[in-house]
């Protein structure tokens, strides 16, 4: 690692999803969007359902929808953790969009009903920020 990269490492409950050295992540927390750079000061923060952005050493973006978890930074590393992440690449957004109309016509107001609508609109939102 460079010294104008940072360590990220993005991971599910049941995976590593993304581990490398970036230039810049881009996440989205309960304070809002926060931009994280090499040497940013120490952090911790809920996130909540949305996309993370990161921009690799390489040039390359890569772009994840995740839901709720936590980012911490610390010593040039970042961690996201979250209970589903999925990168961008291995979303349908065919399914996805059909997903989340199927999830708004059911018309329920229950708390898991708009976090599933919220966790889906994320995937959409990953997709296309990546196209």
């Amino acid at each position: 690692m460079t010294d104008d990269a940072i360590r990220v490492e993005l991971v599910a409950a049941d995976r590593l999803v993304w581990s490398g050295d970036a230039t810049r992540v881009i996440a989205r927390t309960t304070e809002g969007d926060v931009g994280i750079l090499p040497h940013h000061a120490p952090l911790l923060s809920l996130m909540v359902d949305g996309v993370v952005d990161i921009q690799t050493t390489d040039g390359e973006t890569w772009v994840a929808a995740v839901d709720a978890g936590f980012l911490s930074v610390a010593h040039n590393r970042v961690s996201i953790l979250s209970e589903r992440a999925e990168m961008s690449h291995e979303i349908d957004l065919e399914q996805a969009r059909s997903d989340l109309e199927r999830a708004k016509q059911s018309g329920e107001n229950e708390d898991d009903a708009q976090a599933e609508v919220r966790r889906l609109e994320a995937r959409i939102r990953a997709v296309e920020q990546a196209s």
